[in-house]
């Protein structure tokens, strides 16, 4: 179980005693990632996101202007803390390479962590939506993968990657590998089977892949 928070006099909290300190915009985010990785996008109501967060859905269009805004939210606001957390380690790697493994590594680590996030951004992160068949891409994905990109350029400009493979590819392979193997143990998980490999050979794939480049 997790432990609460402790209060100003040293009191611990229950967790929903926690929850309930959190603003109505805290409370819608915490909700819809919970349902929407549970549920779908598609299948979470805006009344069942208010009423987890224990608030009105004229809150969640007050503060997000919608589900689609909330899901919005919930992906910059989880790319942003993994791009905080790469930043610094990307800046002292010493090729290019090295700052693509450490980026990947990060983001198969983070996800096995955050199977919410995990989630909502393998399943929902890509789908089109709407009538205007849109296919959303988060502010914070499109700096993620514009950091893969500096650091593909890089790699070819420090010899560690070769030049003659085109940027693009290089970019949507690094990235869907991570994906990819994230993608199937998290459905082995959902349908109740055994998983075939750990977040250690996941790295080691990662490494793998990179080597070949």
């Amino acid at each position: 179980m997790q432990p609460g928070n402790i209060d100003k006099e040293g009191k611990s909290e229950s967790p929903d005693q926690a929850k309930t300190n959190l603003s109505p915009q805290e409370r819608l985010m915490a909700a819809g990632k919970t349902l929407f990785a549970q549920n779908g996008f598609e299948s979470t109501s805006t009344s069942s996101i208010a009423s987890r967060a224990r608030t009105s859905e004229s809150q969640l269009v007050r503060h997000f202007g919608g589900k689609a805004g909330l899901l919005e939210e919930i992906f910059n606001a989880g790319w942003t803390q993994l791009n905080d957390r790469i930043g610094s380690k990307v800046i002292a790697a010493p090729t290019g390479r090295e700052g693509l493994l450490i980026i990947l590594k990060t983001l198969t680590t983070a996800f096995q962590r955050d199977e919410e996030l995990a989630r909502i951004y393998l399943f929902e992160g890509r789908r089109i939506r709407g009538n205007e068949h849109e296919v959303f891409l988060s502010e914070g994905f499109v700096s993620f993968r514009q950091l893969i990109i500096s650091l593909v350029h890089r790699a070819q400009a420090d010899g560690s990657f070769v030049k003659s493979l085109p940027e693009e590819a290089l970019v949507s392979a690094l990235i869907g590998c991570a994906e990819g193997m994230v993608r199937d143990r998290l459905i082995a998980r959902r349908l109740d089977k055994p998983e075939q490999y750990s977040p250690g050979d996941m790295h080691k794939v990662v490494d793998a892949v990179l080597s070949a480049f």
